[in-house]
């Protein structure tokens, strides 16, 4: 396995570019990020990805949210996706269906889905924080799922060694 800053300073523009969309879909995020390279190693790399995810506008943010399955679906398919949600595997039918009635809820309130970094987390803990979260504001809510959505890149970052 080779380090995935490596894989990144060393890819093609295309290859670089579809291993970047892995970890964030915001086209002008992962364009800021080819700019960034090559990265010194993996904190140069991260330090980036931070940076220009906080350049980045309020639509950037819900482009890349819209590549996101919901929380506690059924039918992920991505494999990154489905091991961030390992919590809500075998959750009891009562929490997962709350999980669903809970995204309705939410992308009804906000306008896009519920983001969570979801890694070690239950599903009764994710269902807990999208509940809570249902009684911020519009624009307090877009920040915090911007703040989560970050986590989630960071975590796939790391993970961009494992790219098949």
């Amino acid at each position: 396995m080779i380090d995935g800053t490596i894989y990144l300073n060393s890819a093609s523009t295309e290859a670089a570019t579809d291993a970047l969309r892995r970890c964030c879909a915001s086209r002008r995020w992962v364009d800021s990020m080819l700019d960034c390279r090559p990265f010194a190693d993996r904190d140069a790399l991260q330090l980036a990805a931070r940076t220009e995810w906080r350049k980045l506008d309020r639509s950037d943010w819900l482009e890349a949210f819209e590549a996101h399955p919901r929380i506690g679906a059924t039918d992920v398919r991505e494999r990154w996706s489905r091991q961030e949600q390992a919590g809500a595997v075998g959750a009891p039918p009562h929490v997962l269906e709350a999980l669903v009635h809970g995204n309705q809820e939410y992308e009804e309130r906000f306008g896009f889905i519920f983001l969570i970094c979801a890694s070690g987390l239950t599903a009764e803990e994710m269902l807990e924080a999208l509940q809570s979260r249902l009684s911020h504001q519009r624009a307090e809510e877009l920040d915090v799922a911007a703040r989560e959505h970050e986590k989630i890149t960071a975590i796939r970052l790391d993970r961009i060694a494992d790219i098949d």
